[in-house]
């Protein structure tokens, strides 16, 4: 392995796993399955944890069983859509070209994931005074469902890591905080009525702007006020209402609307309260709409929510990270991660992996080849700690 060249292994194993359609709304089992079997051929059995359809699997393996700790290598095998991108080359061909590893998912994430599997043995034969785990999730991209399951099966087991490193893109600096993400589907039942006889409807379309409107001051309030956290992209807490379905006619009063909404919340502030800001808006809202028809009101649903993660000074994972990359300086990242699901296990943790995050949701997705065997010598020397 030279400095700029991952090993022919790694290399053909970060192809084998880009070359799996795991998009979140296909079956990741294939490339689960794949990962499991050469597994048992090492002796280690996975530890497998399923969605209610039983369509997906999260996996978790050990590879030196019943020693004490251990660090986690984390990543989640889903990916996002490709869709109406402009590629240039198949989304799940792997090629290789120009130092570059094309594909969906090379950088975010089965590049990191393919560089872990591939040193399973010689982890084994190291034979380390501490375990190694593999946390192969599914689900990341639409919210962290399958880590859920997977950490609430490890407290079962009985299983406590010391550490836990995320392999999430940051070009290998290691990553001490991110925002964390909510999102929240509004439904808003009006009653429908011809647009001359407005006064005796309620307007879901307007009921549902006056609550977006709503939090788009939130978002003002916090740009102009803080609280602020130096180093982010955006050092403010943020909200976005990004879709809004309302309506069947020009001179139909709409009796329904649905709006999904956002918020980026930095690490330490208090993400209920944004949305028990929002619910008490509506609730002012609603006694309008009532006296015209008592069924009509709001209903609010959380479909994705990934906490903020900061590690805390002195952070065991973070330093673990530093040394196995030989770098001192950290980083923090703007997108989302598992990470602060593993922190509030109780877990230290950190992100740390290779390619850009700029590289990753987009057309012609690739991490190059640097940037792998700078990762496998960073897998690579946990054989030495």
């Amino acid at each position: 392995m030279s400095s700029t060249q991952p090993s022919t292994a790694a290399l053909e194993w970060a192809q084998r796993l880009i070359r799996f359609n795991t998009v979140s709304h296909e079956s990741n089992l294939p490339l689960i399955e794949c990962i499991a079997d050469h597994l048992r051929t090492l002796g280690v059995q996975p530890r497998l944890t399923w969605d209610d359809d039983r369509r997906k699997a999260n996996l978790f393996a050990t590879l030196g069983a019943g020693k004490p700790g251990g660090v986690i290598l984390s990543g989640h095998t889903d990916t996002v859509p490709w869709d109406g991108q402009a590629w240039t080359t198949d989304p799940l061909g792997a090629e290789v070209r120009d130092g570059r590893l094309y594909g969906r998912g090379s950088a975010d994430m089965k590049g990191y994931i393919g560089l872990a599997v591939s040193q399973a043995q010689a982890i084994l034969e190291a034979d380390l005074p501490f375990a190694v785990h593999f946390a192969f999730s599914y689900d990341e991209e639409v919210g962290g469902f399958g880590a859920r399951h997977l950490i609430a099966d490890l407290a079962e087991a009985g299983l406590a890591p010391s550490h836990c490193i995320v392999g999430e893109p940051t070009d290998m600096v290691p990553a001490i905080a991110h925002k964390g993400v909510q999102r929240w589907r509004c439904c808003v039942r009006g009653k429908a009525a011809h647009s001359s006889l407005t006064p005796q409807a309620v307007n879901a379309v307007e009921a549902a702007a006056r609550l977006v409107t709503h939090i788009a001051d939130m978002g003002d309030r916090w740009r102009d006020e803080g609280p602020y956290y130096p180093g982010f992209d955006v050092a403010y807490s943020t909200a976005a209402s990004c879709v809004m379905q309302g309506g069947i006619a020009d001179n139909v009063v709409p009796e329904e609307c649905r709006v999904h909404y956002e918020f980026r919340n930095l690490p330490g502030t208090d993400e209920v309260a944004m949305q028990q800001a929002v619910l008490a808006r509506a609730a002012q809202l609603e006694p309008a709409m009532k006296a015209v028809d008592p069924a009509a009101g709001f209903s609010f649903e959380s479909f994705a929510t990934m906490p903020a993660f900061l590690a805390p000074e002195g952070d065991p994972a973070v330093a673990l990270a530093q040394r196995l990359a030989r770098k001192q300086q950290t980083t923090l990242v703007a997108f989302g991660t598992e990470a602060g699901l593993f922190q509030r296990a109780g877990i230290p943790t950190v992100i740390c992996g290779p390619g850009s995050i700029g590289q990753a949701h987009q057309a012609d997705e690739y991490v190059s080849l640097a940037q792998l065997a700078e990762c496998e010598a960073f897998i690579a020397r946990l054989r030495e700690a």
